[in-house]
């Protein structure tokens, strides 16, 4: 029998939901929703139940020298991995359980995340309430929509998405980190296309100034052609791998650059972004596989 969120946390769901605040609406007035306190206990139970000994990150130092450019006002981004919905979850719990600064770093990031969090299910909504996040419209969903069928919903989508790029601007200047998914979705197996890059993501990199990129090896939650909380739970040993610090604007030059004059430099950004980071995922595979032999 397949364990799945639903099966094997139904008590972590129901405490969630019955704490949670976040809005089941999103509009262009409650983009930004600070991380519940309350919530954030119970999603570091269910990484912390389904993670094996030897789980932990490599490269914390590297995320406090990001920290540290943030702290003195620098606008600076972490480029993540995206397999499922616990990610995020991964990331804080396990760097903020790292010693040093990991626990400031934790409290410091702000997620961009896709509104269906919000609205497709009161569980996963509660879930994501654990964490500080500024809610955008996904370009991908708003690019399917007809443009004459479907011109409320776009007006929608665009009012929440310049709502979003004013909160980005608002806190990307207080010490904060903007974590951002560079797929724009989580990586389904049957869809090579969902590892892909979004053009959007070079956006982010002219807006800001220093970066890490971070590869997320092992899986502890496996997407389902259903609904989020029927994804397939396993037990498996975590390697959250964090990369230097990087300038935003040299890493854009030198991709735009490889690009040539006729190619889409925009998505040639996107592309060196995913690269840079499937390159870091083979290598921490690698020795996430000596940790379990």
């Amino acid at each position: 029998m397949v364990e799945t969120l639903n099966t094997f946390f139904p008590d972590h769901i129901r405490r969630a939901v019955k704490a949670s605040k976040v809005p089941s609406v999103v509009t262009e007035e409650n983009v930004f929703q600070e991380g519940d306190p309350n919530i954030l206990p119970i999603l570091d139970e269910m990484v912390e139940a389904l993670i094996l000994p030897g789980s932990g990150i490599d490269g914390l130092d590297n995320l406090e020298e990001l920290y540290a450019k943030a702290e003195a006002g620098k606008p600076c981004l972490l480029l993540v991995e995206h397999y499922s919905n616990l990610d995020l979850s991964i990331v804080s719990t396990l760097v903020r359980r790292a010693g040093g600064r990991g626990e400031e770093i934790g409290k410091a990031i702000i997620a961009i995340a896709g509104m269906k969090l919000n609205e497709d299910n009161p569980g996963v909504a509660a879930f994501a309430g654990a964490y500080s996040r500024i809610v955008i419209y996904p370009s991908r969903s708003l690019q399917e929509m007809d443009p004459e069928n479907d011109k409320a919903e776009i007006t929608r989508g665009n009012s929440i998405n310049r709502a979003a790029l004013k909160a980005i601007i608002r806190h990307k200047y207080k010490g904060n980190i903007v974590l951002v998914f560079p797929s724009g979705t989580r990586y389904r197996p049957w869809d090579p296309e969902s590892k892909k890059g979004v053009r959007e993501i070079d956006s982010y990199i002219r807006s800001f100034e220093y970066m890490c990129f971070i590869a997320l090896n092992g899986q502890i939650l496996n997407v389902q052609k259903t609904d989020m909380l029927n994804d397939a739970v396993s037990k498996d040993l975590v390697r959250v791998t964090a990369s230097p610090v990087i300038s935003c604007d040299k890493f854009r030059e030198k991709a735009k650059a490889a690009a040539g004059e006729d190619g889409d430099k925009k998505q040639a950004v996107a592309d060196a972004i995913m690269d840079e980071l499937e390159k870091m995922h083979i290598t921490a595979e690698e020795k996430r596989q000596k940790l379990l032999n």
